[in-house]
């Protein structure tokens, strides 16, 4: 299937008319990454639907369209983007802790650990009772089932995922449960008197975003949404563990601050942030944040017409809706990992050359947001929108398979230097890669360098 066949397929989910796409030219084709599965054509996908969102407000803004292209391999390469970033130009960032991986058990099963923040990482030593080394991890996992240790992950809220075949993630509870869920949820939670779109320099100029999310997807879609001219805030607290490499790099555009909800201050000034936003995106375990007073119907409450954007793993339905994860332990537990491994005639668990499903589930909350912003210009109302990388993993599986894909070269740093820009940041001089969607009137850029954690206040502009 054609990326623009697959971008009708989307459309309607999301409300958006389909003369847009008229103006959308695409390029390039499969494989432009190692892989099995069609992660350009995803990529290119997620990216050329971010893109026409953000048309459509522009449209409701000014009262033409533009002309936008989007070429495969740059889409893939931006799929890639946090391992691309280099800063002063040093050397590759460090992404994964050594523990970090898959590991074989007692009955033959493969098992992913996901230890890059170090409660995590402590939480899944205390259960092995070994050392803080592969070789004393690997020895510990042999001693156990694949299940039992999955289970027993989950029970503490660690992050680990036995690897299944795709059949065996179908038939999984939270597998079927899935089924019922479309790829991105659009729900009307209230009313609230239409907000009409005042000319502006670009598509968002003026819309303000809170982005309470770490890790890759939910910083992508903030990321996103400066690209078109949006005023971002990334929140976070000064307790929570980061990957200095990701907040660098989808950092760019975005004001960065600092608030603590377990103090009554720090709920306080998110509730004034909130009450001047235009969009809400949050990446908690499904109802999770709604301790701090944030749900969906609490923020639509103090800022009647926002728009709400939740982030889960797995879905917000199901058994393992309330569990943690991550894109890596997602494509193990869903039959991705298992699908490559097949293709290449491994046994091994072998990952996808790029965080798809983060990076897919990223694109598609921004383009929502941006289709509910336009509509919202119109009808009024808050919103819901959700997406899930479990719902996104399986949608990338039904793309279809790539018969030659490992044919293709991994592209390192210098075969994709064409795709980078230079710019100064709070970190040093960035080599960072550039949007991949190009819009012929408001080019994509980010006004903001990206900064270290906590660098403003939490005002806005």
């Amino acid at each position: 299937m054609k990326t623009r066949n697959i971008l009708q397929d989307i459309y309607g989910q999301i409300n958006l008319p389909l003369d847009g796409l008229d103006e959308l030219t695409l390029t390039g084709h499969e494989p432009v990454l190692p892989s099995s599965f069609k992660v350009g054509t995803a990529a290119q996908t997620a990216i050329a639907l971010s893109a026409l969102a953000a048309n459509e407000v522009w449209y409701q803004r000014s009262g033409r369209r533009q002309a936008i292209a989007c070429g495969m391999r740059h889409a893939a390469v931006e799929f890639r983007s946090e391992r691309y970033m280099r800063i002063d130009g040093g050397p590759t960032p460090e992404l994964w802790d050594k523990i970090a991986g898959t590991y074989q058990t007692a009955d033959g099963r493969w098992l992913r650990l996901h230890t890059n923040f170090p409660h995590h990482r402590d939480g899944v030593l205390d259960i092995l009772g070994c050392d803080y080394a592969r070789e004393a991890v690997a020895e510990a996992l042999s001693q156990w089932t694949g299940q039992a240790f999955e289970d027993a992950a989950a029970d503490r809220g660690l992050v680990a995922t036995m690897m299944r075949t795709e059949a065996e993630w179908r038939a999984h509870p939270q597998g079927r449960a899935l089924d019922q869920q479309p790829l991105i949820s659009i729900e009307r939670i209230g009313d609230a008197p239409a907000r009409p779109l005042a000319a502006a320099a670009r598509p968002l100029s003026g819309v303000r975003v809170l982005d309470l999310t770490r890790i890759i997807a939910g910083p992508v879609c903030g990321r996103t949404l400066a690209a078109h001219g949006a005023d971002v805030m990334g929140v976070t607290a000064p307790h929570l563990p980061f990957v200095a490499a990701l907040v660098t790099d989808a950092g760019r555009g975005k004001l960065s601050a600092q608030l603590d909800l377990n103090t009554d201050d720090g709920r306080a000034n998110l509730e004034n942030l909130v009450g001047a936003a235009d969009i809400f995106v949050q990446g908690y375990r499904p109802g999770g944040i709604a301790r701090w007073g944030f749900s969906p119907d609490e923020v639509a409450a103090i800022n009647p017409g926002i728009i709400y954007v939740s982030l889960s793993a797995y879905g917000h339905e199901g058994p393992w809706a309330q569990r943690r994860g991550y894109d890596s332990l997602v494509q193990t537990a869903s039959g991705i990992n298992h699908g490559e491994a097949e293709a290449m005639g491994q046994d091994s668990p072998q990952a996808l050359p790029c965080q798809a499903l983060d990076h897919a589930s990223g694109y598609f909350m921004a383009a929502a947001a941006m289709a509910t912003l336009a509509r919202r210009a119109k009808e009024g109302g808050s919103w819901h929108i959700r997406v899930s990388l479990a719902r996104t993993g399986r949608w990338l599986q039904s793309l279809g398979r790539v018969a030659d894909g490992f044919d293709c070269a991994d592209p390192g740093l210098k075969a994709v230097l064409d795709l980078t820009e230079q710019t100064g940041s709070g970190f040093g001089r960035l080599t960072a890669v550039r949007h991949a969607a190009q819009m012929s009137d408001t080019p994509c850029h980010w006004a903001r360098p990206a900064m270290p954690l906590g660098s403003h206040q939490p005002i806005w502009p």
